[in-house]
């Protein structure tokens, strides 16, 4: 079974940037589409991006649309998510996901989740 962990998170001021990794052990990442998700104290978990198993294809919310890159290296099992120009708003914990058979943005779409990683960004 795959297990997803994700790293990276940390406190970051307004207008800063943070890349977040999220790697995988017990089986090849290349076989999964990939995406990241976030949930803020109080709201629910929303999609911020995702990717195919070739990394052929991507998609994003309109929220992070132009600052966000989600990538992947399907060598090193990882997916990436390049955050730039960081905003308040963006302050949540972050998850990444996986699904064999789904590109979406729906978060039932994917089966396996990592813990997530905190993301801070003040003001």
């Amino acid at each position: 079974q795959v297990q997803l962990v994700e790293s990276g998170g940390g406190l970051m001021q307004a207008g800063g940037s943070l890349k977040l990794s999220c790697a995988a052990s017990g089986g090849a990442l290349s076989s999964y589409r990939m995406a990241w998700f976030r949930q803020a104290p109080g709201k629910v978990r929303e999609f911020v991006a995702a990717i195919t198993s070739g990394g052929g294809t991507t998609s994003y919310a309109d929220s992070v649309k132009g600052r966000f890159t989600i990538s992947r290296d399907n060598a090193k099992n990882i997916v990436y998510l390049q955050m730039n120009s960081l905003k308040a708003e963006d302050t949540a914990v972050y998850y990444c996901a996986a699904s064999r058979y789904s590109f979406s943005s729906n978060p039932t779409s994917y089966n396996l989740w990592g813990q997530g990683t905190q993301v801070t960004v003040s003001s």
